[in-house]
């Protein structure tokens, strides 16, 4: 009789926790990745239209959640306690579900790996997922850990489809970094490469990113996939790295890292 009270408490302790979550609606898809990750399914009353898009992370998971789009009307009918944003809606947008009393927290933009921390932790608090929060973080650096140094330093330029790479104080560096790679590209942020230069005077190494994505004309026919650079591409990429994982400022970037160290010579 006593461990049927136990197991029934239990039940109750469990649900009465479920229905403690707050409501909370992601506003784009990187926002997405944090609620799919973190919040309790049923406690989500909504993600972005692109929460099942192939470059979405957890797509897999966004299967049969209502998905809504960023204005007032559809995140206010949705009646949300807590809405998280990324790029998604706009400035305006958040003063009015603040104003409403909707709390809004941001992902800020990560260029490094501690930023991404902070953005797990704070989505976490904001979500009453603070264990959660640091169950990803702990993968994040088993990670990291396990990329760590792997290529011993050798230099290597970060190449997309539509012709750009990133340089300084982007997390692309810090994914090149994490597995022991030297960013190529010196200036800061992203930037146009130079057929041409690439032709002419070739990089050590490359690391293709979006690659797998074909969701747009400047992606499918983008200076990347010129028939020129072809023959580069398949003597000089080392890795590549998917839009699921390169295309948000999110944990997953480490398990990134650890796909380059894997392929880096034993």
């Amino acid at each position: 009789m006593r461990a049927h009270i136990l197991i029934a408490a239990a039940a109750l302790s469990l649900a009465g926790a479920a229905n403690a979550a707050p409501r909370v609606m992601s506003l784009d898809q990187c926002s997405d990745q944090y609620v799919l990750a973190l919040s309790p399914r049923e406690a989500i009353v909504g993600l972005s239209p692109r929460a099942e898009a192939r470059d979405s992370y957890l797509r897999d998971r966004a299967v049969g959640l209502p998905e809504r789009r960023a204005s007032a009307e559809a995140v206010l009918a949705a009646r949300p306690e807590v809405v998280i944003r990324y790029w998604g809606g706009d400035e305006r947008l958040a003063q009015v579900l603040e104003r409403r009393g909707v709390r809004v927290v941001r992902i800020e933009e990560a260029t490094d790996f501690p930023g991404v921390r902070d953005n797990v932790r704070r989505v976490a608090a904001a979500l009453g997922e603070r264990q959660a929060g640091e169950r990803i973080v702990a993968g994040m650096d088993a990670d990291l850990a396990a990329a760590h140094g792997a290529w011993g330093g050798r230099s290597a330029l970060y190449l997309t489809p539509s012709g750009f790479t990133a340089g300084r104080e982007t997390l692309i560096e810090s994914v090149l970094a994490a597995a022991g790679l030297r960013d190529a590209a010196t200036r800061p942020g992203f930037q146009p490469v130079s057929l041409e230069a690439l032709v002419m005077s070739p990089p050590n190494a490359l690391v293709l990113g979006f690659f797998d994505a074909f969701a747009t004309a400047m992606v499918r026919w983008g200076p990347g996939r010129h028939r020129v650079l072809q023959p580069l591409i398949h003597e000089k990429a080392i890795g590549s790295l998917s839009a699921s994982i390169a295309g948000c400022p999110g944990w997953f970037a480490a398990e990134g890292a650890r796909q380059l160290a894997e392929a880096a010579p034993r």
